[in-house]
């Protein structure tokens, strides 16, 4: 068992991997390879979500932030959440989830756009290896405003 066999997984860097909801075995696997840190973005009330996730992850002795992110109704707040959660785990090496790695491809793309100069082409391309064919027009209009309100005028 390793983190590659979580659901939509995709490896950023050596730091940092994104994917779906995890196993209570795939978690460990992450605190085996050495992660550090959880970022969840999944409802607790998501059927997908994993019971004690939180409880999990600290047992493991990985430092855990939950942003519970609505999928019929994605926030600015919840974004601003996010990235305070990755600037204060900048240094850590961090898996982010979700359900299926949707909302956080999504997050990663604009954090990424704002904090770490991804053109706007890479933030497209990361969130397409998920997204591709998708089609949810919440999520088209949430990601078109940040994205806006991250390049300015």
């Amino acid at each position: 068992m390793s983190t590659e066999d979580i659901y939509n997984y995709l490896k950023v860097n050596e730091r940092l991997i994104t994917g779906g909801q995890p196993t209570e075995e795939q978690l460990k696997a992450a605190a085996d390879e050495g992660f550090t840190t959880v970022i969840n973005l999944v409802p607790g009330e998501n059927q997908s979500a994993l019971a004690n996730e939180g409880s999990i992850v600290q047992a493991l002795g990985l430092k855990y932030h939950h942003i519970p992110v609505d999928w019929a109704a994605p926030h600015d707040s919840d974004f601003a959440a996010f990235e305070q959660a990755m600037q204060s785990s900048a240094d850590d090496k961090t898996l982010i989830h979700c359900a299926a790695n949707f909302r956080v491809t999504a997050f990663y793309s604009l954090y990424a756009l704002k904090h770490l100069g991804w053109s706007v082409a890479q933030a497209a391309e990361f969130r397409n290896t998920i997204w591709r064919g998708s089609d949810y027009p919440v999520w088209e209009s949430f990601i078109g405003q940040l994205q806006d309100q991250i390049l300015g005028p």
